[in-house]
């Protein structure tokens, strides 16, 4: 039985639980179907990359203290965020996948990162 390749639909040559003719197709094929499918998937995806970058870039120790101006100057935007948490004490952490923040007093934020 001859099976074709799922992107370009050529003859497979080989196992016969072959899915793509090249590893170049296997990977097109994979790029087409992980891609943000619109525009506004796309564009949260990125404002969701960036938040997390900035955390990353401030946070470098796991547990630190930055200012709403600094976020905000790297182009930090709080509508973005992945979950969040709320503690038995109250306190109310956002997070990007592993990187959090808190709000504290004066505009002053702390940054953590959760444990896996």
């Amino acid at each position: 039985m001859s099976k074709n390749c799922l992107e370009c639909g050529e003859k497979i040559i080989g196992r016969e639980d072959k899915k793509f003719c090249s590893d170049g197709c296997r990977n097109a094929y994979n790029n087409k179907m992980n891609k943000d499918s619109n525009n506004i998937m796309r564009n949260i995806n990125n404002k969701l990359r960036k938040n997390y970058r900035i955390l990353t870039e401030l946070n470098v120790d796991g547990k630190s203290k930055t200012t709403k101006t600094k976020l905000l100057g790297k182009g930090f935007d709080f509508d973005f965020f992945t979950n969040i948490l709320k503690t038995k004490t109250g306190n109310t952490y956002y997070f990007l996948y592993d990187q959090g923040y808190m709000l504290l007093e004066n505009d002053f934020y702390i940054l953590v990162k959760k444990d896996n």
